[in-house]
């Protein structure tokens, strides 16, 4: 198995641990903290129970995790090593000195998510390995990377990163240039502001700000992004007609971007104690579980569309389907939506997994997956529960219209049979 090194086991180490480990390879930690060991077990085991549940073939087989006592014996044969060590110039100067002693051919990534790589690279041995790979929590479920390279890299070593990660079903994205905080994170820092002002003027309370993202454009977002979304709302004109008639608004006073709110405890008092009426009945532990299952059932909608990021997770299926041979079509785990008050399984989410099974068995096979389903008979056979294993696999019948059967089976025992006749498309 390939091997990665992660320095630093926090919330962002432990995602790139759980990514890797997930994903096959073998990875060795050092984070000195004495909590670290536990705190990434908790990261772990939500990513055991998300990941795999956005993979319609099955997993490769699990690396081996190890924590070590020094980076260099951490980084001592790594293939990769990332680096999420806290925000802070001068430790990450040292802990990077300290690789590059041990592995100074070896690509590193930074998890960094303001410095530009030419600050990381500052009197290092080997500045052509290093570069930033930003990711976004949670690390294990999220694609995007933002792959910022200075001119000191190698082109060669930022191309082999980058398809390093691709394979580990992420969206590396380019930055072609380097720039304080990237792209995302600038985005994130404006709207962050802007709410700040909101809630200190009055106007909203935390809840509320959260409400209008997540009830509104946040949904758009997640699927086209900014420019996208405006395109459309520019009507069939498309993106000129949004630009004239919403250019002229650039003028007027509806953000306060160019001032920034005194950040005093007055401040902070405020922000905590709304966040705390707002969220405080959950656990941080029963929030990332919470986040987990529905960035799940929103990644989930966009692969069965092959949309956005699920084009993403449909391209690292496909590469896994072509090195595993014949298997299961549909591979995840009993989602807490899909069950009842009491953890078990409820029936009629078998079509959610029957449709999903049988769009990815029409695309391995170069059918056209726009069908029309013209009937559908479901046959339980078992019972499963929240967190089980599930897999799901399918059959063409010799029925006129076609005729697809899924059998859908968890711990190797099937649970439900469900028969879809489909009205094809050109094949």
């Amino acid at each position: 198995m390939p091997k990665a090194a992660i320095i630093g086991g926090g919330v962002i180490g432990g995602g790139w641990a759980a990514r890797f480990l997930l994903n096959g390879w073998d990875v060795v930690v050092h984070d000195p903290a004495p909590t670290a060991e536990s705190a990434m077990a908790q990261v772990l085991d939500n990513a055991r129970a998300a990941l795999p549940a956005l993979s319609d073939v099955p997993m490769p087989n699990a690396g081996k995790l190890t924590f070590v006592a020094s980076v260099a014996e951490a980084v001592r044969g790594a293939d990769f090593i990332q680096e999420s060590t806290p925000e802070r110039l001068n430790l990450k100067h040292r802990v990077l000195s300290e690789i590059q002693q041990v592995a100074p051919e070896t690509p590193i990534g930074s998890s960094t998510s303001g410095y530009k790589p030419s600050e990381l690279q500052h009197g290092a041995r080997n500045p052509a390995t290093i570069l930033v790979a930003h990711p976004f929590n949670p690390v294990y479920l999220l694609p995007l990377v933002e792959i910022v390279p200075s001119p000191a890299n190698d082109p060669a070593i930022v191309a082999n990163v980058s398809e390093l990660l691709r394979g580990l079903g992420m969206f590396p994205l380019h930055v072609r240039k380097e720039i304080d905080a990237h792209i995302a994170d600038r985005f994130l820092e404006a709207v962050w502001r802007e709410a700040l002002w909101l809630v200190k003027d009055g106007v909203a309370t935390t809840e509320e700000i959260d409400e209008a993202i997540r009830m509104g454009f946040g949904l758009r977002w997640a699927q086209m992004g900014l420019f996208e979304t405006f395109r459309i709302a520019g009507g069939e004109a498309g993106m000129r007609h949004f630009l004239a008639q919403f250019g002229p608004c650039l003028k007027s006073p509806w953000t306060r971007l160019t001032d920034v709110p005194e950040f005093n405890d007055a401040l902070v008092d405020l922000i905590a104690g709304q966040s705390d009426a707002q969220s405080g009945a959950h656990s941080i532990r029963d929030l990332e579980r919470i986040r987990d299952a529905n960035l799940v059932g929103f990644l989930r909608a966009l692969k069965l569309r092959d949309w956005g990021a699920g084009r993403v997770l449909n391209a690292q299926d496909a590469a896994r389907r072509g090195r595993a041979g014949d298997g299961p079509l549909w591979h995840g785990t009993v989602l807490p939506g899909w069950t009842d008050s009491a953890g078990a399984f409820a029936p009629i989410h078998c079509l959610t997994i029957a449709t999903e099974t049988a769009a990815a068995f029409l695309r391995l096979h170069g059918i056209d997956p726009a069908l029309t389903p013209t009937g559908c008979e479901t046959r339980m056979l078992g019972t499963a529960r929240r967190g089980d294993p599930l897999t799901a696999s399918a059959e063409r019948g010799n029925d006129a219209p076609l005729t697809l059967r899924v059998t859908i089976a968890s711990r190797d025992r099937p649970l439900a049979v469900i028969t879809l006749h489909l009205t094809p498309g050109s094949q």
